[in-house]
C-alpha cells in the first residue's frame, strides 16, 4: 500500500490494517479480473451446442448433479472469486429472464473479455473499449431485429413452437426423444397460456418426476398429480365425477390453546369423554357428506378413528397434502380451500371428472391423478427416467423448453441458430466499424471478432476444424448475403439453418448480447481491487 505523509513528514494510515490486505491496481487488476472471467467461460465453452459435453458436479454433502445447463453448472460450482461470481450472476439473470441460452451468454462474455485484453495491451484506455463495445452491441441488437422473422402460430398450428423447443432440447441429454418432449412442453404452455394478453403463468405447470420406467413414458396430464395415496387401503381407488372438499383443518377433536389437564375419576366420565370425541368425528364426517363431497383432501393428518369412520361412511380421503399442491388442486378443480368444517358449502367443492390412484412398478409407490377438471388451467408434466439424476436433468431441460415456448408467445420473432445469427452480426458490426472515427473503432472490430466465438465453439465441440469451418460459413454468408448459414453441427450436409429447422427466440439472443456487454463493461471499469489477504 502507498503510505501518505502529513506536512511534518510523518506517515499516517488511510486504510485500516493495510498490511493484512492485498491490493491490485491499474492494468494488473484488469488483467487479473479478465483472467478470472475467461476461466469461467472456458469451463462452459465445451458444453455449448448439440454436441456439447456434460459436467458432473458433486455438492459438499455428496449429491451428484450431471447437467449441461450453464446456469445450473455455475450455481453448483461454488465460485469464490468476485469477478467469477459476476459471471455466475450473468447466467442466472439470463435464466430468470429468458430461461434458455445460459451457456452462450457466458461464452460470449468470455470472448469479449479476451478481445479487451488484447486492446489493453495495445494501450487503449478501458473506458474507450467499454464505449466501443456499447456502440457495437447496439449495432448488433438492431441487426438482429433486421434479420429476425415473425412466426405465425395459433392453437391449432403449433408446429413452429415445437420446432423451436426441439432446438433447445437438442443440446440436452434428452435429445433422443426431443420431439415428444417438445410437444409435451408446447401443449402444457398452450393449456395455461392467455393468448389475448400474450402471457403465460409457468407456476400453473407442475413438473413431477418418478424414478422408474423410461424417458418415453413421460406424459402430460391435464390435471394434477399428488404424490400421496388414499389414507385407508380399502378406500375406492377410482372415483368418477368427484366432488372434492379441500380442507386445511385437521380431522381431530379441538384442543384448547392453553395448557390443560383432564381429571377422570370414574368410568362414566371416561365413557362420556369417549362418546364426546366420537360425536366430534361423526359430525365432521357428516358435514362433509351433507354438502355432497365424494373425496376429502386434507392438509393435515387424521388419527385411526377418523380414518376408520371415513372408511365406514364411504368417504375416500387423502391426507398430508402440501400447501402448494392444495392451491393447484383448488385452481384446477375450481374449488375453494376451506379452513373450518362449519364453512363447508356445496359451492366450495371442486369438481373433477376422474380421480384415480395409480401404482408404479412392483414397488409400493402410488400417486393420485386428478383429471378432467372443471378448469383445466393447471397441468402436470410427469417425467419418468432410469435414475434420479436423469429425472433432475430432464426437469431442467423441460423448464428451458417451457421458457422458450413462453417467450415465443410473448414475442413471436425468431432468428436462426447454429451460430448463424452471431456470424451475421459479426459481419454487420465489422462493416459498421468504418463509420466510427477514433479509438472506439478498434473496440467495435474486437466486438465483431468476439461474436465469432460462439460458432467457433460449436464447430469445435462438433469435432469439425473450427477455423476452416467458420471461415467457410462466413464467406458463404457474405457471398450469398444469406444470414441463415450456420455451423452444421449434426453433420446433415447443409449449412442452411432453415432446412435444418434450427431456431432461437429473438429476445433470447438480444438479451444475451446486452447482458454480456453490460457485464464486460462493468469488469473493465474496475481498476483497483482491495481484498483481505489469504493468510
Amino acid at each position: 500500500m502507498a503510505l501518505a505523509f502529513d506536512e511534518f513528514g510523518r506517515p499516517f494510515i488511510i486504510i485500516k490494517e493495510q498490511e493484512s490486505k492485498t491490493r491490485l491496481r491499474g492494468l494488473d487488476a484488469q488483467k487479473t479480473n479478465i483472467a478470472a472471467g475467461k476461466a469461467v467461460a472456458r469451463i462452459l465453452r465445451t458444453s455449448l451446442g448439440p454436441k456439447g459435453m456434460d459436467k458432473m458436479l458433486q455438492s459438499p454433502d455428496g449429491d451428484i448433479t450431471i447437467t449441461n445447463d450453464g446456469a445450473t453448472i455455475l450455481e453448483q460450482m461454488d465460485v469464490d472469486n468476485q469477478i467469477a461470481k459476476l459471471m455466475v450472476e450473468l447466467s442466472r439473470s439470463q435464466d430468470y429472464e429468458i430461461g434458455d441460452g445460459t451457456t452462450g451468454v457466458v461464452v460470449m462474455a468470455g470472448a469479449l473479455l479476451e478481445q479487451a485484453e488484447r486492446l489493453l495491451e495495445r494501450g487503449i484506455h478501458p473506458i474507450r473499449i467499454a464505449e466501443g463495445y456499447e456502440m457495437a452491441s447496439r449495432i448488433a441488437y438492431e441487426h438482429l431485429e433486421h434479420i429476425a422473422q415473425k412466426f405465425e402460430f395459433d392453437a391449432t398450428n403449433t408446429e413452429p413452437l415445437i420446432q423451436t423447443c426441439m432446438t433447445t432440447l437438442s443440446s440436452k441429454i434428452v435429445n433422443r426423444c426431443k420431439r415428444s418432449l417438445a410437444e409435451i412442453a408446447v401443449k402444457a404452455v398452450l393449456a395455461v397460456a392467455d393468448l389475448e394478453r400474450r402471457d403465460v403463468n409457468l407456476d400453473l405447470i407442475k413438473v413431477e418426476g418418478k424414478v422408474g420406467g423410461k424417458l418415453e413414458d413421460t406424459e402430460l396430464i391435464y390435471g394434477i398429480i399428488v404424490d400421496k395415496d388414499m389414507s385407508h387401503p380399502q378406500m375406492p381407488k377410482e372415483i368418477q365425477d368427484a366432488k372434492i372438499a379441500i380442507l386445511t383443518c385437521p380431522f381431530e377433536p379441538p384442543k384448547p390453546k392453553t395448557k390443560h389437564k383432564v381429571d377422570i375419576d370414574t368410568v362414566e366420565k371416561f365413557r362420556t369423554l369417549r362418546q364426546q370425541e366420537q360425536k366430534y368425528f361423526d359430525d365432521m364426517v357428516q358435514k362433509c357428506k351433507d354438502v355432497g363431497a365424494t373425496l376429502v383432501i386434507c392438509q393435515w393428518g387424521f388419527d385411526d378413528e377418523a380414518n376408520h369412520l371415513l372408511m365406514h361412511r364411504n368417504l375416500p380421503a387423502v391426507r398430508w397434502v402440501g400447501g402448494v399442491e392444495l392451491e393447484l388442486i383448488a385452481i384446477a378443480t375450481g374449488g375453494r380451500i376451506v379452513p373450518r368444517f362449519q364453512e363447508l358449502t356445496p359451492e366450495k367443492l371442486g369438481r373433477a371428472g376422474l380421480v384415480r390412484e395409480k401404482a408404479f412398478g412392483t414397488t409400493k409407490d402410488r400417486m393420485i391423478y386428478i383429471e378432467h377438471c372443471a378448469n383445466s388451467r393447471a397441468v402436470t408434466i410427469f417425467i419418468r427416467g432410469g435414475n434420479k439424476m436423469m429425472i433432475e436433468e430432464t426437469k431442467r431441460s423441460i423448464h428451458d423448453a417451457l421458457c422458450v415456448a413462453r417467450n415465443l408467445i410473448r414475442n413471436n420473432s425468431i432468428v436462426y441458430g447454429g451460430g448463424s445469427a452471431e456470424i451475421s452480426c459479426s459481419i454487420a458490426v465489422e462493416a459498421a466499424a468504418d463509420k466510427y472515427p477514433g479509438v472506439e473503432q478498434y473496440a467495435i472490430r474486437a466486438f465483431a471478432d468476439a461474436m465469432d466465438s460462439v460458432p467457433m465453439a460449436l464447430a469445435e465441440n462438433s469435432g469439425l476444424q473450427p477455423i476452416e469451418t467458420l471461415s467457410a460459413v462466413k464467406s458463404q454468408q457474405i457471398k450469398e448475403n444469406n444470414p441463415w448459414c450456420g455451423i452444421d453441427c449434426n453433420d446433415v450436409g447443409t449449412n442452411d439453418m432453415r432446412e435444418q429447422n434450427v431456431f432461437e427466440t429473438l429476445i433470447g439472443k438480444q438479451q444475451q448480447m446486452l447482458l454480456a456487454t453490460q457485464v464486460v463493461k462493468m469488469i473493465l471499469k474496475i481498476d483497483d481491487v482491495i481484498s483481505p489477504s489469504d493468510y
